[in-house]
């Protein structure tokens, strides 16, 4: 991982609108640059932003399963589920019901549509957040160049269907992008870091866009780069901190600081000298929220699984509670993490078969994902209240796309329009936003094979985030280039 945050040296207030006016929209054509020139700087001369909020991005790699994630209760719809999904079909007994609060005798949600609702067995602290209303799904959401009907998408594919809609490179470059049918050149977190970042972090000790989890197109900006930590803190220079080296380390230091005539060496020294300043500064204030394991004293309320999501969110957590003057000095962030593990073909559920000669869907490889997932935003959000910013962090999830509906035998293949979960203090938690799709091959939400056409554009699910996050109505625009597309640039899921 690259442990480099590349200063951004701007001499002149023109030069600095000028670059953000381009980087704020960018894969959109460069003639409405003048447009968003007037943009930046109406947004610049609005004043700094002086609370605290912070974006995670939490990546399910590889294509999760969302329709064995959130499964429809109610029993013509559940029929209709079990009917088509085959061995993949989660029996109902096992289905977490989704409430109107956080006790077991609470009343069932119900959606828009009269449905009821339940969680995947192994997501009981889903479960729980849910009913706390803490935690809110938005139903078949997807890519989309705009919308789009399954007549549609089957006479013009060439103008209703994004581009390689069912592979896994493109569909996580569209979905990072949020933009699905031009060249992508940045992702919309890095969009969004590009137009906050001078009014929210004057003064900042660390890049607005930190990844958990290497490079990600999300966090592409033209401004703002990506600084990238491990689950242990800062990537420095090899053997800095064993016993000896100190002399050897201030003898770099001082050729850094070193006047060079050459440009090039100029600058690489100026990218060095700022890693490892950045480095030591972010080690030495992650250090207050070290546990008994590194020699420190801190407890976490709920403890995190020991897993490489739960180390990734763990740190996240340690990076915002270090937000302040005395360290970071930051007032937005934007997040990334990932998991992968989630193109599952085969063993989503249980080999070999069963005594009733059938695969058992409450085990197998899907069902420890979820659980895993489960654990880890409720330890994530459990830390968020703890630190005392639970309504300043937003938690969603991100994936390539959802799986078919039919089964394979053992798995799924790759799907389209997905289910997915925003947690936080100030989410309009304990509901569902959308439409579950209808249950029924060759229907209307269906491709023809069983993959589900969103009915929501991931468009509109990232712009109601960013709107929380602080952009307003035009620089949304900018960020999201084909919003207007679409009915609404709000699904309401934020407070």
């Amino acid at each position: 991982m690259n442990p480099l945050k590349v200063p951004n040296i701007l001499s002149t207030r023109r030069r600095v609108l000028r670059n953000a006016a381009y980087a704020t929209l960018g894969a959109t054509a460069a003639g409405s640059a003048l447009r968003d020139l007037r943009l930046i700087s109406s947004a610049m001369a609005a004043g700094p932003i002086t609370d605290y909020k912070g974006l995670v991005c939490l990546f399910l790699a590889g294509g999760n399963d969302s329709n064995n994630w959130i499964v429809p209760t109610d029993t013509p719809t559940f029929d209709a589920y079990t009917s088509i999904r085959g061995n993949l079909a989660l029996p109902s007994s096992s289905l977490l019901t989704l409430r109107q609060g956080s006790s077991g005798s609470d009343p069932a949600y119900v959606d828009g549509d009269g449905h009821t609702l339940g969680f995947h067995p192994t997501c009981q602290e889903l479960q729980t957040l849910f009913g706390e209303g803490k935690l809110a799904a938005v139903m078949n959401v997807g890519t989309l160049v705009r919308p789009t009907t399954r007549a549609q998408f089957l006479a013009n594919p060439t103008f209703y269907r994004p581009p390689q809609i069912f592979s896994h490179s493109d569909q996580v470059t569209q979905w990072q992008t949020s933009i699905p049918d031009q060249p992508p050149i940045t992702g919309w977190g890095g969009r969004v870091a590009d137009i906050l970042n001078s009014m929210a972090n004057p003064a900042g000790n660390i890049s607005m866009s930190v990844s958990l989890n290497g490079n990600n197109t999300f966090e592409i900006g033209n401004l703002v780069s990506q600084y990238h930590v491990s689950t242990s803190g800062a990537v420095v220079l090899s053997g800095a901190l064993m016993s000896g080296t100190q002399p050897r380390v201030k003898a770099m230091k001082d050729l850094i600081a070193l006047s060079h005539p050459n440009l090039q060496r100029k600058a690489y020294g100026g990218v060095l000298d700022s890693a490892i300043v950045t480095g030591d500064l972010l080690n030495t204030s992650v250090a207050a929220t070290a546990e008994a394991a590194q020699g420190g004293t801190w407890v976490w309320n709920q403890a995190f699984p020991n897993t490489g999501l739960g180390n990734q969110l763990k740190m996240i957590a340690r990076l915002i509670q270090a937000r302040g003057p005395a360290a970071f000095n930051m007032n937005r962030q934007v997040f990334f993490c990932s998991v992968g593990g989630y193109d599952t073909h085969t063993a989503q559920v249980t080999d070999p078969l069963n005594a009733a000669n059938q695969f058992n869907p409450v085990t197998g490889t899907h069902t420890n994902l979820l659980n895993d997932v489960s654990e880890c935003m409720f330890a994530f959000q459990r830390a968020m209240e703890q630190i005392g910013v639970s309504d300043k962090v937003t938690t969603f999830t991100a994936s390539d796309f959802s799986r078919t509906f039919p089964t394979n035998s053992q798995g799924s293949d790759h799907g389209w329009g997905a289910h997915h979960l925003i947690m936080g203090g100030a989410v309009k938690g304990g509901q569902t936003y959308g439409s579950l799709p209808t249950f029924a091959i060759n229907g209307p939400d269906d491709t023809g094979t069983g993959r589900w056409i969103p009915t929501l554009a991931v468009d509109q699910y990232s712009a109601t985030l960013a709107k929380w996050f602080g952009l307003d109505f035009n620089e949304i625009a900018a960020v999201f280039p084909n919003l207007s597309r679409f009915p609404s640039s709000d699904l309401g899921f934020m407070l």
